[in-house]
């Protein structure tokens, strides 16, 4: 939440589509690149090896972020509690309709769409009969659609986002529907490309609009409660894991899918200012 917060005092909300959607294109080329690399890595130096090499990343991170300059900002608030902070933070979201419209948006659609990326390994080898390269390949081209689509959305700016939004959340839907109906291997990995679209488009726009909506000083508090949906995922894995082992994995991932995108129908219809939103 903090870096994110970040984002928009460095660029400017002009520019911020831009930013959020290449720094999501950084992310979807990280993940499939670094598998690769990773296991070539993992036979040369060993996991030790890896792991000292993934921890010196992590410290030329915390370097470069340190060498940013961030602009200054105003001191003059006072500094308050942590719970105040907090209480502030939900207090500002309870009044401000389109951000609360945006973050129950991003709860639904993560609870309804992410459970699937737990239960794929299991649905590789019930429905498909794939072992685990079959599964890292599904994962890679995944990561394919997510970088077209993040590329995508830097490219058009301003235009129409709202409903972007919205058509992103029905297209991750529909790509998991296709996904529960054709039982069929080939077919999922051109549908994953799909997926990877929806998820990008979703996960970037919501952030991005977010982050437009909300004033400077409270940007952390929101994205830091924002952030916490992905703590409550387990509230959508759980059930849908239960519902896999109990009938399938096609029928669990089947009623997510529908799911998502009768609540994706629903926002479009009742949300006029989201859907008109540029």
């Amino acid at each position: 939440p903090a870096r994110q917060a970040l984002i928009p005092q460095l660029v400017g909300k002009d520019n911020l589509t831009n930013a959020m959607s290449l720094d999501a294109a950084a992310m979807s080329a990280t993940m499939l690149v670094a598998p690769a690399i990773g296991g070539v890595l993992y036979n040369v130096i060993g996991p030790d090896g890896v792991y000292y090499l993934i921890t010196g990343c992590g410290v030329l991170a915390i370097l470069f972020t340190s060498a940013v300059k961030a602009p200054a900002r105003d001191k003059s608030r006072a500094r308050t509690a942590m719970l105040g902070d907090i209480k502030s933070g939900l207090m500002y979201v309870a009044r401000s309709r389109m951000v609360l419209v945006l973050i129950i948006l991003g709860l639904l659609t993560t609870l309804l769409a992410q459970p699937f990326r737990f239960i794929m390994p299991v649905f590789v080898v019930d429905v498909y009969g794939k072992g685990p390269e079959s599964m890292g390949l599904l994962v890679t081209i995944t990561g394919v659609g997510a970088l077209i689509g993040s590329l995508w959305i830097a490219s058009i700016g301003k235009w129409h986002r709202g409903l972007l939004l919205l058509g992103s959340g029905l297209v991750s839907g529909v790509a998991l529907l296709l996904v529960a109906s054709i039982p069929v291997y080939l077919a999922a990995a051109g549908i994953m490309i799909l997926l990877g679209l929806g998820d990008a488009g979703r996960q970037t726009l919501n952030q991005v609009m977010i982050m437009e909506e909300v004033d400077d000083e409270y940007r952390g508090r929101v994205m830091s409660i924002f952030m916490m949906i992905w703590g409550m995922m387990p509230l959508g894995v759980l059930p849908a894991g239960l519902l896999a082992e109990a009938v399938s994995g096609q029928f669990a991932v089947g009623v997510m899918a529908t799911l998502l995108i009768l609540v994706t129908f629903v926002l479009w219809a009742t949300q006029k200012q989201l859907r008109n939103h540029m």
